[in-house]
């Protein structure tokens, strides 16, 4: 296996002065607008010490004896300080907060959290990059790392009790901000969202594809899914910015891009009697399982063909409506008619 001392970047390009952030994801079919932020790779060369560049990463890889990143974990690692910087601004963390890092990696991320003025509970799935995290920060108080797969990782039982000890039992919430790997995004999202009540705002990088697409809820696109309804649902996103290529290590085939998911209480939820019966039993998985079909047809096996028409009628739909033509507000409304049917 070649170790990673033996590679070398390809020349770094000077990082742009940066534009005023995007409001919402890039434009669909044509390239990336410049106007939008985009975060390139800093010039390894004038690296100030401590920065999180190129060769910084490689001293913490090899310095527990690790090489290449590997593939099946989605490791790709932040060569640029200022990136991370951005992630935390992104996601507003200050003195005090409460901050979950996913997948910590090499302690970059973590490294801008706690200067920010975070406590950070990082949960990393590798156990030498679990390792490599606790050795670089062992200095500090603020930090406790979790050995374990997010997705198998029990949040409210092993989470809560860290954040009412730091917050000392008060109703503040505490934030995630993280560089996610790619393969678990969706997975991820699904899985944090629901969570208003343990997080007010979740900041991913994710695969810029993704971010745009999670962040844009225009109906009748060929990108337009449940998990739109989803994130609806239980937040508010924004497309931040994105971040090129460049900046990871080994370098991704495409760009990554925060997003932010500013999470609702329960009392802001769409007004449906059981999140679950609506995501599971009722209109919007439902719906998608035929999605081009129409509504009276893919929705046959909980109501008849004219008591889905009706409905559709009622919320001021045609009855030959397709699931790519209904916004949150109307899965919402056709939920409420199909269960008084």
């Amino acid at each position: 296996m070649v170790a990673l001392t033996s590679l070398s970047p390809a020349p770094p390009r000077p990082s742009p002065t940066p534009a005023p952030p995007r409001r919402g994801p890039p434009p669909r079919g044509r390239a990336y607008s410049p106007r939008g932020v985009i975060l390139r790779a800093a010039a390894v060369a004038d690296a100030t010490p401590g920065a999180d560049d190129y060769h910084s990463t490689i001293r913490s890889l090899n310095s527990r004896g690790r090489h290449v990143p590997r593939k099946s974990l989605g490791q790709n690692y932040m060569l640029n300080s200022k990136v991370n910087e951005a992630l935390a601004a992104a996601a507003g963390v200050e003195e005090g907060d409460v901050v979950l890092e996913i997948g910590p990696g090499t302690g970059s991320l973590t490294a801008a959290l706690l200067v920010a003025g975070a406590t950070v509970f990082a949960v990393e799935k590798d156990k030498h990059m679990a390792t490599l995290v606790k050795d670089r920060f062992e200095s500090t108080e603020r930090l406790k790392v979790i050995e374990e797969d997010i997705t198998k990782f029990h949040i409210r039982s092993h989470f809560l009790p860290f954040m009412k000890e730091k917050y000392n039992d008060t109703k503040k919430r505490a934030k995630v901000v993280s560089n996610l790997p790619y393969n678990v995004s969706t997975e991820v999202v699904k899985l944090l969202l629901p969570m208003g009540d343990i997080f007010s705002v979740v900041v991913l990088m994710l695969q810029d594809e993704t971010a745009a697409r999670l962040a844009d809820s225009s109906i009748q696109t060929p990108e337009y899914r449940p998990i739109n309804v989803f994130v609806n649902f239980y937040s508010e996103p924004e497309y931040k910015f994105r971040v090129d290529r460049e900046n990871f290590f080994p370098r991704p085939k495409v760009h990554g891009a925060v997003i932010s998911f500013k999470l609702k209480n329960a009392e802001e939820y769409p007004p449906v009697g059981s999140p679950k019966s609506f995501f599971s039993m009722v209109s919007v998985n439902s719906a998608f399982n035929g999605k081009r079909k129409m509504l009276r047809k893919s929705l046959q096996h909980l109501c008849s063909s004219s008591e889905i028409e009706a409905a559709l009628h009622k919320i001021g739909l045609p009855v030959t409506a397709r699931p790519s033509d209904l916004k949150l507000d109307d899965f919402v409304r056709l939920h409420s008619h199909l269960v008084e049917v």
